[in-house]
């Protein structure tokens, strides 16, 4: 691992979890985390219900797009967090895994959207103060 520790958040679309989990690092780690997120079967576009929901947190996502998970992309990042993608990511030793079950926000009302979003937020936070106090285990 590199000084600078690189997170890769991975569900199905990368339209709803891994895109808000990916926009609370970079606002909570303030650019101490290469942050990346990514799909098994990606959107065409990132979830307009999670665009709000963030954007009542004071986050922009309307810029990111969905992006299929490859190989490469768990292959360079230290920590690998799935959503709901199953047997989709391929697993190589020595990385870190973690598996975050959360609903996925895709057709849920703004009300719903929140609860998860809260709940990321909370797991983005316990991981940054795992990443602030060392090595990743």
């Amino acid at each position: 691992m590199t000084d600078k520790p690189t997170v890769l958040f991975v569900c199905v679309h990368n339209a709803g979890r891994s895109q808000m989990a990916a926009g609370y690092l970079q606002q909570l780690a303030g650019g101490r985390v290469d942050v990346r997120s990514a799909g098994s079967e990606p959107a065409e576009s990132v979830n307009p219900v999670a665009v709000d929901a963030m954007r009542e947190e004071g986050i922009d996502i309307t810029a990111n797009t969905p992006q299929l998970l490859k190989v490469d992309d768990v292959e360079q990042a230290d920590v690998v967090i799935t959503m709901g993608c199953g047997d989709a990511c391929p697993i190589f030793p020595g990385k870190r895994y973690e598996d975050w079950e959360l609903d996925d926000p895709a057709g849920q009302g703004i009300d719903a959207v929140r609860g998860i979003r809260n709940d990321i937020r909370a797991r983005v936070e316990a991981l940054v103060r795992e990443l602030d106090a060392g090595p990743l285990p």
